[in-house]
This record gives C-alpha cells, structure tokens and sequence, in this order.
C-alpha cells in the first residue's frame, strides 16, 4: 500500500493552484468546474504523488477562523538549500522557528512554507524522522 493523494480544501482556489503549480512545480492534470457541488475540483500531480484541491461545496461558506487544507505535508530533497533558494525566488511566506527559515530538528534541517489556504509545506534534507 502507498498514498495516492491528500485532498485540500480552500476557498483561496487561484492562488493555491498557482502556489502548488509555479512555486512547488506540481501539474494541474485535471480541473473539474460544477463537480458535486463545488465551484472546482481539481487534481495535481508530482512525481506520482496526488494533491485533490477543491473549493468547499457552494452552501458553506468557510470563515477565517475555520480550518482549511491539512495540518501539513512534508517533501524530501536531497539539496535543501538549493530548493529554499528556488523557492525563495518565487514565493515569501515562510513558517519561522526563533526567527529562523531553515533550522535543525531531529538530526536534519528542514524549512516550512505556508500556502495560501494555510497547509503547511515541509521541506527536510533527512529520508527519515
């Protein structure tokens, strides 16, 4: 067994298809408007790896203080340095820790950036924990 996707949820649809297309480089391989319910459901892929983005169905209106996307995801990359400078380069809404971008936890380095629907991307240079 293997994940196939997670599904996240955002009434920000433009600028979180833009963020996971232009900063993360995933691929918009599917967009469905009307789906169910919802203005769109869409799927992007990355190396085999699924994300479902979806606006919430048309009769619940999502409030700021209401959550959206998932608690976080986080991606290996074997030169963590280089993908902070790609990323960088393209986006600024980074998650700090003491002030700090890039930091050490648990024997590796790792950094976080936030999207726009508030899922928190991690990035670490450690194949494990």
């Amino acid at each position: 067994m293997k994940i196939h996707h997670v599904c996240i949820e955002t009434s920000l649809y433009k600028e979180s298809i833009e963020f996971y297309t232009r900063v993360l480089n995933f691929k918009l391989v599917k967009e469905t408007p009307d789906f169910h319910g919802r203005e769109y459901n869409s799927w992007l892929e990355l190396d085999g790896f699924y994300i479902e983005l979806q606006t919430p169905k048309k009769e619940v209106k999502l409030e700021s203080e209401d959550r959206e996307g998932i608690v976080h995801m986080c991606f290996y990359v074997e030169d963590l340095t280089k993908e902070l400078e790609r990323i960088a380069g393209v986006y600024n809404n980074f998650k700090l820790k003491n002030g700090e971008i890039l930091y050490r936890v648990e024997g590796g380095n790792l950094f976080k950036v936030i999207a726009p629907e508030g899922t928190i991307i991690e990035f670490r240079d450690n194949p494990l924990f």
